[in-house]
């Protein structure tokens, strides 16, 4: 175990902002990171219990970690821990409509939000359950800033509209940007920033979890024995190992997806736009061609983002893609829905193409997602026709849903307010037009 002590220098104590940056280093390392003070101790990888600890000017921190990698654990906090400390730079503060709240985003948000001063984030939120929409946009009226999710609808005449309320920043609290018109933005001097990246790993579990889930019927044999019923017919899988794994899309994501299927011992065929190859100097995958891809591997795994247009992704695995599929093959979605056409998707399931197939996300979801609609009346049937399918697995887009990627969106999204706020660079955060 290693560890050193540190004597809190920032006026405002170890506030928000250098906790979501501690909580996000921690998290890339493998050691157990510990913080004491005053007694009271947390783990480092959690934002809400490092703030607990309510460190401030003058108390002493002990921090510990226990690992294989706990002295690059501790420099990196150490470094966290020196940059935390006050700027001499004077910010306002930053009005934002946040839409489509859900409880889960006031507890990582508002915590970050709360204090005030030179450090921190200093940016104020309005919560709205609703979407953005057409109907919606004028909720934002005297506010700097929203922040959407995937499932918010930002086109030419929103964007028009928040313009007209005064809002001059969209901070997209996801990875993708597809549903925000970036090009009317630009005309209308609205700068869009997202989430790069938050938890790769989490997308990339949820992934083998639902595939693996779909191979081996696990809904179905759960069901099974609730009732009581402990026959094995309906419920044979097939081995991922010494098979071959197909990733389109080689991001982060895709590298982790990646790196689980090596880990099951398939071998692993890979696409992208643009291959990086280092990727196959390590001997993690081999970069083929996206035809070959989907001729010869057994488990197909979509990592990529939906661009719309000539030579976009929209719809890259439609009929034709499918007939050139093995049969039996299976096929994963964790990206966006408009890389699959459902119909032919459908179509294929009925001649009996796939083995298994597991969606957390598809075409036209954006009504259904994070909504409660167990008491509506059916009028959308896309899900309903899926689900009949005893190989087909949906899950309502939770591939991200762990805590560690909600605390790295929370504290990304609102280190992009302040960079906005203060004029500092954006990084890759920045989606222009």
């Amino acid at each position: 175990m290693e560890k050193f002590e540190y004597i809190v220098k920032n006026p405002l104590g170890i506030h928000a902002r250098p906790a979501a940056h501690i909580a996000q280093a921690c998290v890339s390392f493998k050691s157990q990171v510990t913080i004491e003070c005053n007694g009271e101790k947390a783990s480092g990888d959690s934002v809400l219990r490092i703030m607990a600890l309510h460190a401030m000017k003058g108390d002493k921190l002990i921090v510990s970690a226990e690992g294989p990698d706990e002295k690059e654990a501790l420099a990196k906090i150490q470094e966290v821990l020196v940059e935390s400390a006050p700027k001499n730079k004077k910010v306002d503060v930053l009005r934002v409509a946040f839409y489509g709240t859900k409880d889960y985003d006031r507890i990582f948000f508002s915590e970050l939000s709360q204090d005030r001063g030179e450090g921190a984030y200093n940016a104020s939120i309005k919560y709205f359950d609703t979407r953005l929409t057409e109907e919606t946009a004028h909720l934002a009226t005297g506010y700097d800033a929203v922040c959407i999710f995937v499932n918010d609808e930002a086109p030419r005449k929103v964007i028009e509209l928040l313009h007209d309320c005064g809002v001059r920043l969209i901070l997209l609290r996801c990875a993708g940007f597809n549903n925000v018109d970036v090009k009317a933005c630009a005309e209308y001097g609205i700068t869009v920033l997202r989430v790069p990246a938050y938890s790769p790993y989490a997308v990339a579990e949820h992934a083998m979890t639902i595939i693996q889930a779909a191979n081996r019927r696990i809904n179905k044999a759960y069901n099974k024995v609730r009732d009581n019923n402990f026959a094995l017919s309906g419920l044979l899988g097939v081995d991922l190992h010494n098979k071959v794994a197909g990733i389109l899309g080689t991001g982060r994501i895709g590298v982790c997806m990646a790196r689980i299927c090596k880990g099951y011992g398939m071998t692993v065929l890979g696409w992208d736009a643009f291959p990086n190859k280092a990727l196959e100097e390590e001997g993690l995958l081999t970069y083929v061609s996206k035809d070959e891809l989907l001729q010869k591997s057994d488990l197909i795994s979509l990592h990529a983002p939906l661009i719309m247009g000539e030579n976009g992704t929209y719809h890259m695995i439609g009929a034709h893609e499918m007939h050139m599929m093995k049969d039996g093959v299976m096929l994963v979605n964790t990206s966006r829905g408009g890389l699959i056409d459902t119909e032919a998707l459908i179509h294929s399931l009925q001649r009996n193409k796939f083995h298994a197939v597991a969606l957390d996300v598809y075409e036209g979801e954006d009504e259904n997602v994070y909504t409660d609609h167990s008491e509506d009346m059916l009028k959308e049937d896309i899900v309903a026709r899926l689900t009949q399918f005893p190989n087909v697995i949906v899950t309502s887009h939770q591939a991200f849903f762990t805590r560690e990627a909600l605390q790295a969106i929370a504290a990304v999204t609102m280190e992009n307010a302040r960079n906005f706020n203060e004029s500092l660079e954006y990084g890759p955060a920045e989606v222009k037009a």
